[in-house]
């Protein structure tokens, strides 16, 4: 007889391997050596292996018996159904081969009542349009239940029947015969396309859908402070639903422009502004631009290059809260570089005013 290979060694895994490992190394195997996958010699045989392997190591109690006894612990230790201890993994894996599994009788009926899926659109607005809020509106082309048989597709109660083929449950059963035996799932029935429901005249407004196709105009509002990545909630306008369930909701994404001269952070907006070396120096009052109008603002004399000044509640309100935030001012002195002939000799006049050391020259020392 054989010997059998370490069950560390099977699935490649160390023997510190975290039950996150064992199990996703299992999945891995187990899709890759399935017979009705893999075709090369052998590949059975591996399979038996790795199940073998993975049903000992996803066990607590028996991987600890298996790590101190070796295989020689663990004979009369395997169970389960042809040796598969673990049906809600097996059924995943032989789920993508065969679209179904073990216990699928147990799900959800598929003729019931289901809910559409979301949709998400993106739109672009104006950088102002964030900061005050907006009321806009749009044409959508949607789904929904058709008004004259109210989502049967019917032409009248009396023309719906039962499904013969799957007597009203929307499945069938098919089976799948294995080298591990004869494995059982269900599907939609072909019929009823899964809704259990045979119709025998249909609705003639909506041809037996169950629904019409509209184009409507949809009302948004965009409150004050939103921001770019957030998502607005336009209820039961996403995808249609099925067998008369509701149609999903309808997100949209806003994406906020860019503003020439203010630079959003947050609820705080900053701005850059422009002033004279004389300004800087001397001193001066500006009318700063801000979201709400302009705001007179003291720069004190001898005011350096990038200085910041904070207006207090020139920001934006916060989406959802009363805080707004606050506006901050940078200053760049600029020079002027077309200077009139009187205005040359002005600072030719101060530069000779002022003290013998420069301030280049107080820098320079401070390298000595």
């Amino acid at each position: 007889m054989a010997t059998k290979r370490d069950y560390y060694e099977v699935l490649g895994l160390s023997k510190s391997a975290t039950e996150a490992d064992v199990k996703k190394a299992y999945r891995s195997l187990a899709k890759k050596y399935h017979p009705d996958v893999n075709k090369e010699k052998g590949a059975d045989e591996k399979f038996k292996e790795v199940q073998e392997a993975y049903e000992t190591l996803s066990d607590p109690q028996k991987r600890s018996t298996y790590d101190q006894f070796g295989h020689a612990g663990m004979e009369g230790a395997q169970g389960g159904f042809g040796g598969f201890s673990d049906f809600g993994d097996i059924n995943d894996i032989f789920g993508s081969f065969f679209g179904g599994g073990f216990n699928q009788g147990s799900r959800r009926s598929s003729n019931q009542p289901r809910q559409g899926d979301d949709r998400l659109m993106r739109t672009n607005i104006e950088f102002m349009d964030a900061i005050f809020g907006k009321e806009t509106s749009f044409n959508l082309d949607v789904d929904e239940t058709c008004s004259e048989c109210l989502g049967s597709g019917a032409h009248s109660r009396d023309d719906v029947k039962v499904c013969p083929t799957c007597g009203g449950r929307g499945q069938v059963t098919q089976q799948q015969r294995t080298p591990f035996g004869v494995f059982q799932s269900t599907a939609a029935c072909p019929d009823c396309r899964g809704t259990g429901k045979k119709i025998t005249k249909a609705c003639t407004k909506c041809k037996g859908t169950g629904h019409e196709h509209k184009k409507v105009t949809v009302d948004l509002k965009i409150p004050a402070g939103i921001q770019s990545g957030q998502r607005l909630r336009v209820p039961n306008r996403g995808d249609r639903g099925a067998n008369g369930g509701p149609n999903g909701d309808l997100y949209i994404e806003i994406n906020v422009g860019k503003h020439k001269n203010f630079v959003r952070d947050g609820s705080n907006i900053h701005i850059q502004i422009p002033i004279s070396a004389v300004d800087a120096t001397l001193g001066t009052k500006v009318d700063v631009p801000t979201v709400y109008g302009d705001v007179e603002l003291t720069i004190p004399a001898a005011t350096q290059h990038g200085t910041q000044f904070r207006l207090k509640g020139k920001g934006v309100k916060e989406l959802g809260s009363s805080h707004v935030g606050d506006q901050f001012v940078e200053v760049k002195i600029q020079v002027d570089d077309s200077l009139s002939r009187e205005e040359k000799q002005l600072y030719e006049k101060l530069r000779s005013l002022q003290s013998k050391e420069s301030i280049y020259e107080r820098f320079k020392k401070s390298f000595k």
